[in-house]
């Protein structure tokens, strides 16, 4: 008998089901969790194995579900009828050889660990093996009952305990792994004389048994590791679980977090030394933090990298954007994609910026829109300030040299140059380029009435 090492692995993953508790259109495993549907994260961790092929059977809304995971190499299955996970089984069978090991996943069970999935493949070295958890309240789960060398026995179904097997706290998670070809042997002999009319791959171990055969079971400690997604509760206590075990994993790595239960990431997170991420904040795609970074609550960064010792204060957004060493961020400001802050620019609150480059110790500090525009060194922009980079059918860009001050209140129509040292007046509209060291101001002389409003009001 071949070792189950020395076997090709072959990964089937059941995502065929329609997910009726979940009361949406899109299909049960398409649901996000962090960031990526449920079936991905089966995926991704099942590819990680190096398997020689990973076929995914698939049913309701079958188009999307191979369109969401058009990138990753898989096999699709299309299992017409849904008559039972023995049957979905079934369908991935034919392109699996008879020499390879088979470990059966399912798309909606998303937190099971690499480890644990070995595990169970080494479990299934001489016949069918079973992944199993304890849990405090098994009730209406399946009862795994050993034998006394410690091999499975059978299965009990919850409705059809003894009292005493009530008792037993440890359960069936449905996840199995077999050599194929006895899997195959085992499945065509399986019948569907039950109250649904479906073939149950549970069905195999009483078969195997049957057969004289030793059924295994590798334990899984953790029984978050192999909760199910049925509804949208059960979706919530996954996320929370994955975000928790993410946050754990990078606190031990270094990462300061203010609090673990309120931290999202919903990608890739590269960090230095010494930061610090306060609660409520989100981050998505891939962000790269420096050394000595410190996000404030509520914020939001997603694709974007955070340079050493930078500042990101409380509820802000940052997408697609580069912040520079010591840089200043927020609060409530809003970093749209293109922006770049060099090193210790100032953006502050209630600022929105977009395609721009705040240069070396610029600082645009409040109530402004800076949008495709580059700043250069120790730029002051006065609070209200607009560039006005769009004539209804193109973007313009704004130039704004070295050590130019921008009074409050202006607006920059682009296409428009502000020239070094420059000073714009409080109130300009400046749609021409100003020369270097100048004043500009565009605003009407002041006129004073004596005694208008007394008049007015008699």
């Amino acid at each position: 008998m071949a070792d189950a090492s020395s076997r090709p692995l072959h990964v089937v993953i059941l995502a065929a089901g329609q997910g009726t508790r979940m009361r949406s259109d899109l299909p049960k495993v398409l649901h996000p969790l962090a960031g990526r549907p449920l079936l991905r994260h089966v995926v991704d961790t099942a590819l990680g194995l190096g398997p020689a092929a990973v076929h995914v059977v698939h049913g309701h809304g079958g188009d999307r579900v191979r369109s969401a995971l058009a990138d990753v190499p898989v096999t699709w299955v299309e299992q017409g009828e849904q008559l039972g996970t023995g049957h979905a089984v079934q369908q991935a069978l034919p392109a699996i050889p008879d020499d390879a090991s088979v470990l059966v996943l399912y798309g909606d069970v998303p937190l099971v660990r690499a480890e644990t999935m070995t595990n169970l493949v080494a479990a299934a070295a001489d016949g069918a093996a079973v992944l199993t958890t304890e849990l405090a309240d098994p009730g209406g789960y399946g009862r795994v009952i050993r034998d006394a060398d410690g091999s499975v026995a059978r299965i009990v179904e919850d409705k059809d305990a003894t009292p005493d097997e009530r008792a037993v706290r440890e359960t069936n998670t449905g996840l199995m792994a077999a050599p194929a070809g006895r899997l195959r042997g085992w499945l065509a002999r399986c019948g569907n004389d039950n109250v649904q009319g479906e073939y149950y791959l549970t069905d195999v171990v009483a078969l195997a048994r049957s057969d004289g055969e030793a059924v295994h079971a590798a334990v899984a400690a953790d029984p978050e590791e192999v909760a199910g997604v049925n509804d949208r509760v059960q979706l919530q206590t996954a996320e929370r679980a994955y975000q928790y075990r993410q946050a754990q994993e990078l606190m031990r790595a270094g990462l300061g977090l203010v609090d673990a239960g309120r931290f999202d990431l919903r990608g890739s997170l590269a960090f230095g030394r010494d930061c610090s991420i306060d609660v409520g904040v989100v981050l998505e795609g891939r962000v790269v933090l420096g050394d000595g970074v410190s996000i404030g609550p509520y914020s939001v960064l997603r694709d974007t990298v955070v340079e050493d010792g930078a500042t990101v204060d409380s509820h802000t957004i940052a997408e697609q954007a580069h912040i520079g060493a010591g840089a200043q961020v927020g609060p409530y400001a809003r970093l749209r994609p293109g922006t770049e802050l060099r090193a210790g620019a100032r953006v502050g609150n209630f600022v929105e910026t977009k395609k721009a480059v705040i240069g070396p110790g610029s600082k645009v500090n409040h109530l402004s829109y800076i949008g495709d525009a580059e700043l250069g060194r120790d730029v002051n922009v006065g609070a209200g300030t607009i560039t006005c980079n769009y004539d209804g059918s193109e973007k313009h860009r704004t130039v704004i040299e070295d050590g130019a001050f921008i009074g409050s209140d202006s607006q920059l129509v682009a296409p428009v140059r502000v020239g070094a040292g420059a000073f714009l007046g409080a109130g300009t509209t400046l749609t021409r380029d100003t020369e270097p060291e100048s004043l500009t101001v565009t605003r009407a002389p002041q006129r004073s009435v004596p005694g208008w409003a007394r008049r007015r009001r008699e």
